[in-house]
């Protein structure tokens, strides 16, 4: 196996960068995630409340970002002075401190997005955020991410469905990765051969990650990601093949053992086991 793609998503619900190399935090990809969109409440807004915002495009720059919607001017955010005094709340439950980028910025992501929203910045992932305690270490932490600090999707279950898609006779396929926003692909697995590495450690490249838990997909993965059109699948194919415990899987989310950089081409291996595997049965 080998890695076939990289991806970060520098705002939560934004479009992807496409990276041949990326550094790897306790917390993820460098730059995934550290930024994110609240309403005037403090809770998250995603593409699973505004499609629209599959089109943000947030790029790097310097320390901030350019942000830019089709047809807009782009707009240059800085990075803030760290000063947490912003509460930001994820499923209305994990609420934690994070700094304001500024009044320029949410004019233009409300203006975009048609509703009043704030962007936010995570200065300290270090100590902001622990990972899920069922599927951790106490010293893990994540950012902005929905759970884990990375994305991993294998290739080859991605061509099963397609084909399990049409076979349907539904005329929405076949559905390109993007759709299931991972910050890694593989290539060379059998497909859904990811089941089998839960509570087991991969090495890519030179890392070791330990496979956490399998990814339960919601809304966001109808949602085209070149133009923010919704449809039905592949949750109505999913919820037909991987639905287990009302979970509709496709995915599996990593954490970090070892930092450092992997990059396209590298090779994925199976090791040991850290705990007993999720029942998938």
């Amino acid at each position: 196996m080998r890695v076939s793609a990289l991806h970060t998503y520098p705002i939560k619900g934004c479009r992807r960068i496409d990276h041949e190399r990326a550094v790897v935090e306790p917390w993820g990809l460098v730059g995934d995630r550290r930024w994110m969109i609240i309403d005037p409440d403090g809770d998250q807004v995603t593409q699973r409340d505004v499609a629209r915002l599959a089109l943000l495009r947030a790029v790097p720059a310097g320390t901030g970002l350019e942000l830019s919607f089709p047809g807009s001017e782009p707009l240059l955010v800085a990075q803030p002075t760290p000063d947490p005094a912003v509460t930001s709340t994820l499923w209305g439950r994990i609420t934690m401190a994070a700094t304001a980028a500024g009044p320029d910025a949410d004019a233009l992501l409300s203006k975009e997005l048609g509703r009043d929203v704030r962007l936010v910045w995570m200065d300290d992932p270090a100590s902001r955020r622990p990972v899920e305690p069922e599927y951790s270490l106490p010293t893990d932490r994540v950012s902005f991410a929905d759970g884990f600090p990375l994305l991993l999707a294998n290739s080859a279950s991605l061509d099963r469905l397609n084909d399990w898609i049409a076979e349907s006779g539904s005329d929405e396929g076949p559905l390109p990765m993007a759709r299931f926003r991972p910050n890694v692909v593989v290539d060379g697995a059998t497909p859904f051969a990811e089941d089998d590495w839960l509570g087991r450690r991969l090495r890519i490249g030179a890392l070791v990650f330990r496979v956490a838990k399998p990814c339960g997909r919601c809304v966001v993965t109808t949602t085209d990601q070149e133009t923010g059109d919704r449809g039905r699948e592949p949750l109505r194919t999913l919820a037909r093949y991987r639905n287990v415990d009302q979970q509709l899987l496709f995915g599996t989310n990593l954490i970090p053992d070892t930092v450092g950089e992997i990059g396209v081409g590298d090779p994925v291996e199976v090791l040991d086991r850290f705990r007993d595997p999720l029942d998938l049965s």
